[in-house]
């Protein structure tokens, strides 16, 4: 065996190394797990699992549902349309479905299930990860701390949090953050591996926390002059909403919304390392309560003539009071659509006015057609949103209003 001069065995020496790392990964296991769940979360053979199973690897905090749940009768089967228009182009729906890895779809119409279908192995008691579909959640709960006098949307972001003084948020009124206009200097490019979002997802993945990620961003214009999708906006909001009310947002999800809202199933939130739940995005529930939520607000906040949401609230959570935040024409870029109290709000056509959606990364969406009673709820895995520019989503707001159509003939 060879050996150094000193008589020391390089067997040995090498024995000893292996065994520091041996311990060094087991120590720091569950950081390598999410690092390489992290790095292998869109590859397109597990993607749609992985939008499934986030608690098995990040930190999480359960939302409970209560005992009397919406019931959700069956109406009407609503065909799904052979095709659908996309500006010129004819598109087969099944063919898409299946091209954007689409987990779940359930049409609801007059508050009754006209279609509910499972693809890829998802099942009705999955729940899929929101990502920003979430700040609607997180826009209700707010209009409800509004409500009970809690929170003022006129007043800066720092005089609820004082850890924002320093930085882009110091000063910023809460409306235009509800706006996302607040100004903050943010890359929310995902494909990006260097962008500022990217940046904030390794934070879950190895540790850290949400809010002195929120803390240590630049203003770049001044508030409430240009909207800028910003999506740690939320985040902050989410920091408002815990020192306002003195509870966690699970906590009062729980109480204010989820179970007076009637879910089914618990849902969950993915939290940081300080039990900071990633409000931007990391809700989780199955696809019913998606829709549960959906036909909140489209019946204006209330549920069995109790009012959950604030109406006021929601009425002016979809108004658009500044010349930055209105829709035009073309809707083919989301930079053209309109922006609410963290709605979103695609340009109006004569067949489709006052539509409204919450739209997350990957394809999750819920699509609300007052005019038509109509909530669609769509929970994807699409590995290739980024690489197709996001084109997905305005041709997935093609397919809605073929669905919409689809439903007007009964």
């Amino acid at each position: 065996m060879l050996r150094t001069q000193k008589g020391f065995s390089v067997g040995k020496f090498l024995f000893s190394i292996l065994t520091i790392l041996a311990l060094v990964a087991l120590f720091f296991r569950t950081e390598i797990q999410r690092i390489h769940h992290g790095l292998t979360l869109f590859d397109e053979a597990n993607i749609v699992e992985n939008m499934r199973n986030s608690n098995e690897h990040y930190l999480s905090r359960d939302v409970s549902a209560g005992n009397h749940v919406w019931p959700l009768e069956k109406g009407d089967t609503l065909i799904l349309p052979e095709n659908f228009d996309y500006h010129g182009e004819r598109l087969n729906s099944e063919e898409y479905l299946h091209y954007t890895h689409t987990g779940s779809l359930l049409v609801l119409q007059h508050g009754k299930i006209r279609l509910e279908t499972y693809y890829r192995d998802e099942t009705e008691t999955d729940r899929h990860i929101s990502f920003s579909v979430a700040k609607s959640f997180i826009s209700a709960l707010f209009g409800m701390a509004v409500s009970e006098g809690k929170i003022d949307i006129e007043k800066k972001a720092d005089d609820y949090v004082p850890s924002l003084k320093g930085s882009g948020y110091e000063g910023v009124r809460i409306k235009d953050v509800l706006q996302m206009s607040s100004g903050v200097k943010f890359n929310e490019d995902y494909a990006d591996l260097n962008s500022d979002i990217n940046r904030f997802g390794r934070i879950l993945a190895l540790g850290g926390s949400f809010d002195d990620f929120a803390a240590s961003l630049e203003n770049e214009v001044s508030p409430g002059t240009r909207r800028l999708y910003v999506s740690i906006d939320t985040q902050v909001l989410g920091m408002i909403l815990r020192e306002a009310t003195g509870q966690s947002i699970s906590d009062y999800m729980q109480e204010k919304l989820w179970q007076p809202m009637g879910a089914e199933s618990d849902a969950y939130w993915v939290t940081d390392s300080y039990d900071m739940e990633m409000v931007l995005g990391g809700l989780n529930a199955v696809l019913r309560d998606y829709g549960r939520f959906g036909q909140l607000a489209l019946q204006n906040g209330q549920r069995g003539g109790t009012q959950i949401i604030p109406a006021q609230w929601m009425q002016d959570s979809l108004k658009t009071d500044a010349p930055h935040l209105k829709a035009k024409e073309d809707e083919r870029s989301m930079d053209n659509w309109g922006y609410g109290y963290q709605w979103w709000l695609p340009p109006a056509t004569p067949e489709h006015p006052g539509v409204f959606m919450a739209v997350g990364i990957y394809d999750q969406y819920i699509y609300i057609d007052p005019a038509r009673e109509l909530v669609i709820v769509k929970l994807s895995g699409n590995p290739h949103y980024t690489d197709d520019e996001y084109d997905s989503v305005p041709k997935t707001l093609a397919l809605f209003r073929a669905i919409a159509k689809a439903s007007d003939a009964g």
